[in-house]
This record gives C-alpha cells, sequence and structure tokens, in this order.
C-alpha cells in the first residue's frame, strides 16, 4: 500500500508539465513580446501566435520561440503599423 502511494505521487509530479504547457507557452510569448517592445516595436506593429510545430511555415512570419517540450513555435508577424 505504501509503495501504491508513491507510485500516484510520482505519477502526478511527472504529468505536471503536461498540464502547465499551455500556460507555460503563453509565459513565453509575453516575455518575447516584452522584448520586442523594448527594443523599439510599438505593441500595435506585429503579432505572436503560438502554432503546433507543423504550422510553423506561415509566410511572412519569422519563428521567434517554442514551448511545451518544442511542441510548439511562436511566429512573429509584423503589421501594416509597424514603423
Amino acid at each position: 500500500m505504501k509503495s501504491a502511494k508513491w507510485l500516484l505521487a510520482l505519477l502526478i509530479a511527472a504529468s505536471a508539465p503536461a498540464l502547465a504547457a499551455p500556460d507555460s507557452c503563453e509565459r513565453v510569448k509575453e516575455e518575447i513580446a516584452q522584448k520586442i517592445i523594448n527594443n523599439g516595436v510599438p505593441e500595435s506593429g506585429f503579432t505572436l501566435d503560438i502554432v503546433p510545430n507543423d504550422q510553423a511555415d506561415k509566410a511572412g512570419s519569422q519563428v521567434v520561440g517554442h514551448c511545451a517540450n518544442d511542441t510548439f513555435k511562436i511566429l512573429y508577424t509584423r503589421t501594416n503599423d509597424a514603423q
């Protein structure tokens, strides 16, 4: 019985990163956005999109980050408002 409790605790701990992946992507996206803004690009001058790896080849976009154990990419796209 004691080993079953340890096994359950281990399984819960191992699954925690998978459950936190979407939050991790949003956090990484916010950090990248702040760096871009700090470099002088207005907030309305770009968009950042979180996409699965197989959709990262979007025309006019550049991969600027990854998250969730490299299963998602963060794409930077400059908008018409950019100066």
